[in-house]
């Protein structure tokens, strides 16, 4: 990645440009003083921003919109324009985004391969980054992103937003101070109807696409049809991460939250695609996959993404049994059973976060991202750091792993490695050259 930065960015990486950096950080400590930020990937992500960056207490001025898809610039700009009163420039190239000292901080809600490396870039330049989920592509990336985090010392939040929901919080505290006694097992699950997507063909980039950018850190192929919007999910693993990354991620994260375990003993599953099964789809959309941890601590995910029957009431959420109770958290607040399954408390937040629709946004996106920016200025402390980020996220590395290597494996519970030949040898990935995000 260095050689692909220096050449795009000049002087954006130089020791000028982060001094230049430095002495932006210096200004904006305190509650008064403004951030510049830029959003990089103008998706279905980018509805939850329209309310923490456009907020009068936010003091924050968006000064770029950036894609690679010409049409979603134009889009992003006409919405914005009806909320802020200031116009961001348009920009293709998130390289030539970073060039700029003024520039405080970005959000990188980019499809899933250029979520590393575009954090890498910018922390490079001196940047800091509200960095959508998946943290990484791959667990190398992990790895990777806590390293320029720890050398470049910036801010850097990942976007599992229910960290910041004050009801997950509170639940959370209360399951670790003994509520249902000693937890021992968490049950994640998401469940969707996802229909049927389309064999992928090739053909010419739709008009407005930079397909080479597009790409990015990704080896180079021709462009086949429907792959930019959204489908690039389920197309192989040059882009996506399936929806582990897509969605366990979040719900994993609570279950780790809530039994406070870190990196788990063993890993195995059983995955497998199950419906509308000679289209494009080339990814499992069915999954159970097993997460054991010591003082016998267990995380179950059951993952749904075609078949939308909702086996626990629920479109997606969390379940934690203790020895005492039972608690039900999600996105709309939790439920505290006791013993005899009694529900004995509930809390319901009042933001309106999505659950299983696209994009999601809401109240807890708001909340993450007061506290990105409140972070930035020395008055809080992250709610999901980044290298508590990777932890979970690694989760779903571990999961995807095992379904395309046919097997479970032993985990180092102390570095995350895996301790299998055949499933070490998916850690990382190819990189086109000179992308490959290096320290």
């Amino acid at each position: 990645m260095r050689k692909a930065v220096a050449g795009a960015t000049g002087a954006a990486i130089t020791g000028t440009a982060l001094a230049s950096s430095a002495k932006s950080y210096e200004k904006i400590i305190g509650a008064n003083d403004r951030l510049n930020v830029a959003i990089i990937g103008l998706g279905r992500r980018l509805g939850a921003y329209y309310d923490p960056i456009s907020r009068k207490e936010s003091n924050v001025e968006l000064t770029y919109l950036c894609d690679v898809m010409k049409s979603q610039r134009e889009k992003a700009a006409a919405k914005f324009s009806e909320l802020i009163k200031n116009k961001p420039k348009l920009e293709n190239d998130v390289r030539k985004v970073l060039e700029d000292p003024k520039l405080d901080a970005i959000f990188n809600a980019t499809p899933d391969h250029w979520h590393t490396p575009g954090a890498c870039m910018a922390m490079e330049a001196g940047k800091h980054v509200y960095l959508e989920k998946p943290c990484s592509h791959n667990p190398a990336e992990g790895e990777i992103v806590v390293a320029f985090q720890q050398k470049y010392n910036k801010v850097v939040q990942m976007g599992n937003q229910q960290r910041s929901s004050p009801e997950s919080i509170e639940i959370i505290k209360d399951i670790h101070n003994g509520v249902i006694g000693k937890p021992y097992k968490a049950v994640a699950f998401y469940t969707n109807g996802r229909g049927e997507v389309p064999i992928p063909k090739k053909q010419a980039p739709p008009e407005g696409l930079d397909w080479d950018l597009f790409q990015g850190p990704s080896p180079r192929k021709p462009y086949e049809h429907d792959t930019w919007d959204y489908n690039w999910h389920w197309y192989g693993w040059d882009f996506g991460t399936a929806e582990m990354g897509n969605n366990a991620t979040h719900e994993l994260d609570v279950a780790r939250w809530a039994l406070d375990v870190e990196y788990p003993l063993y890993v195995n599953v059983n995955a497998g695609k199950y419906h509308y099964v000679n289209d494009g789809w080339s990814m499992y959309d069915t999954m159970e996959a097993f997460f054991h941890f010591d003082n016998d601590r267990l995380i179950k995910w059951d993952g749904q993404s075609r078949e939308g029957y909702e086996t626990y009431g629920a479109g997606r959420g969390t379940i934690i049994y203790g020895s005492e109770g039972t608690v039900f958290v999600d996105r709309g607040g939790y439920k505290l059973y006791d013993l005899k399954g009694k529900l004995i408390r509930e809390k319901k937040g009042s933001g309106d976060e999505g659950g299983t629709t696209l994009g999601g946004g809401g109240g807890m996106t708001t909340l993450h991202a007061i506290n990105f920016f409140e972070t930035i200025r020395g008055k809080q402390k992250l709610t999901s750091p980044i290298e508590q980020g990777v932890v979970s996220q690694n989760l779903t590395h571990y999961a995807n792993i095992a379904s395309r290597i046919g097997k479970g494996f032993d985990v180092d519970v102390k570095t995350g490695r895996i301790f299998d030949r055949d499933a070490m040898a998916l850690w990382s990935r190819e990189y086109e050259p000179g992308w490959e995000p290096k320290i």
